[in-house]
This record gives structure tokens, sequence and C-alpha cells, in this order.
């Protein structure tokens, strides 16, 4: 009788811990986040995806989740910035900013192992933006007939900048050169600063970057806009044609930015990071930024991102395949 009575003691005692420690759990469960989320951006400072990275980080400071921060890891077209991620633990406090060349990763760089499908999950489609077709000042070239024209007529020595193998930057050229039949030299860049340096410095005469690295040096003066790589006129630039309808039809690239999180990460967890993005991509001060750069914000949920990525995944496997190219 005495061992019942301290069999059901125990029982009952274990049940209240239970109950006791039930509210806390679940207390803990939901407080994410408790701590600074880290974003990783696999490019160096001074282009979009590290402004964009830089503005969630801020603004996640503010309340949501203190002392957020970025860290850039350039280099291996974008490999050593998405790995770590790739690899982080997946409770969302490491993020990654991507932009179109993640897209591109399983098909250029197959020896990285990284799936950009398999291996993340979409948080939130932050905005898209056209890439300007620019070119030096001192070239003759006023139109994209033009460089063309040039390119047909001394194949292989109109060197034209990039910001490295499988980069928006790269494949809007490799495209190009496809639908026109031209050959042009590729010079990859580290960043889109250095490029367009080099670009203003007549290193390199041709160049397709995104609107917002490239609007302030063509309102300046100091390079020349040709066109826009949209289907559509781009509402910031409504006096630049579009590279379709300058004489290669069919033509678009659009360039696109967001976050994402490693594969695996709570989904209770993404939809917290997802609305915060949101939110703050509604900001008066985030979208006149924004907006004015360059950058049409988008926002939306992570199931419409990962529809984005997979499509463009796809597109962008058969341009690598078809033109043959290869990470540095």
């Amino acid at each position: 009788m005495t061992v019942k009575l301290n069999i059901a003691g125990a029982l009952t005692a274990l049940a209240a811990l239970t109950l006791a420690t039930l509210p806390a759990a679940q207390a803990q469960a939901q407080a994410f986040p408790s701590k600074p989320i880290r974003i990783v951006v696999p490019f160096t400072p001074g282009a979009f995806n590290d402004s964009l990275a830089r503005t969630l980080t801020t603004e996640f400071s503010k309340g949501f989740a203190p002392g957020s921060y970025v860290e850039n890891k350039p280099g291996g077209n974008t490999v050593i910035g998405t790995d770590i991620v790739a690899k982080a633990q997946p409770d969302g406090y490491t993020l990654l900013g991507v932009a179109l060349p993640f897209s591109t990763l399983a098909s250029l760089s197959p020896q990285a192992k990284i799936d950009p499908v398999r291996d993340f999950t979409a948080v939130t489609f932050a905005g898209f933006t056209p890439n300007i077709l620019v070119v030096n000042n001192a070239t003759p070239y006023k139109s994209v007939k033009d460089v063309i024209a040039a390119a047909k007529a001394k194949p292989g020595t109109i060197p034209y900048a990039s910001t490295g193998t499988g980069s928006s930057n790269h494949l809007s050229m490799e495209l190009f050169k496809s639908m026109t039949g031209t050959d042009l030299v590729h010079i990859p860049y580290k960043g889109s600063a250095p490029a367009i340096t080099d670009l203003i410095g007549g290193q390199v005469q041709v160049y397709f970057d995104n609107t917002p690295n490239v609007l302030p040096h063509i309102k300046a003066g100091k390079i020349r806009a040709l066109a826009v790589t949209s289907a559509k006129r781009f509402p910031l630039t409504p006096d630049l044609p579009t590279v379709a309808e300058s004489g290669v039809p069919g033509y678009e690239v659009a360039v696109w930015f967001g976050t994402v999180a490693p594969a695996g990460t709570p989904h209770d967890v993404v939809l917290k990071i997802n609305a915060e993005i949101n939110r703050i991509l509604t900001l008066p001060e985030v979208k006149e930024r924004f907006n004015g750069g360059g950058i049409e914000i988008v926002g939306g949920t992570p199931e419409a991102f990962g529809t984005l990525i997979r499509k463009e995944a796809s597109t962008w496997a058969k341009v690598v395949k078809d033109a043959n190219i290869k990470a540095d």
C-alpha cells in the first residue's frame, strides 16, 4: 500500500512539474527572435544587395531583433557566403541576402554542391530592377545597334565588365551575345563599385548593371545609358528604350533581390521574419529610397518567392549550358 501511494505521489508530482514547465517551454518556442539576426551578403559592400541587407538589419534592431547586423562574405562567385548560410543552424538567426545569381549556383558551380532549392527556405522577395546597358562616355556608341555593329566589325575586342562569372551582369551580356551573334571580352570584377570605376576610366567600354548601382552615375553624366533589360520601359527611366525594342526582340532580364534561410528553418519562424520584412518594405522612407534608386518593391509570401527561385533556376540553367559558362 505504501509503495502504491509513493508511485501515485510521484506521478502527481511529475504531472505538476510538466504543467509548470509547459508554459515556460511554450514561451521559449514563441520567443523568436531573442537575439540578433545576422544577414550574410555574398557580395562586397556598395551595391543594392548590401544596401537592402543593411536597411533590414537597421530596422530589425529597432525592436524586432536588437543588434542585428550584416556580414559581407564575397568570393567564389558568391559560393563562400552562400555556403556559410547553407551550413548554419536553421533557427532563423542567420539569413542570406540573395539576388539573381543565387538561382545559377547549382548549374554554374556544381562542385560547390549547393542547391538553391534544396538547401534553402525562401523568406521574402524584396523587389526587382532591370539592368541598364551603359557605356564609357568616350566610346562612339549611342545605341544598342551601335554596340552590336562594333562587336560584329571587331569580334573579341570590346571589353565588357561584370561583377563575376554568373552574376546578373555577366548573364545579361551572355544572353545579349547569344541573341545578337556577337563576341565581346569578359572582364570580371569583385563588385559593382570597381567595375563602374573602370568603366568611367575607360578600362572597359560596356557594362550591364543594376539600376540602383548606375543611375547616380548616369544622372551625373559620368557614363552613357543605352537601354534597359526589362520587357517594358522602366518608370524611373522612361526615355530609355528597352534592349528588345532597340534591335534585340524578345530580350528580357529582371534582376531580383530577397532573403532566404537555411533549409529546415521552422515555418513559424520564417513567417515571423517574412512579416517583419514586409512591414519594413512598406515604411514610407524605405519605399521612397528604394523606388528613387530604381527598385520596385514586391514583398509577399515565402511560397511566392520560392516559386520564383525555382523558375529562375530552371531558366538560367539553360543559359549557362548553352553559353558553356564555367565558374572561375
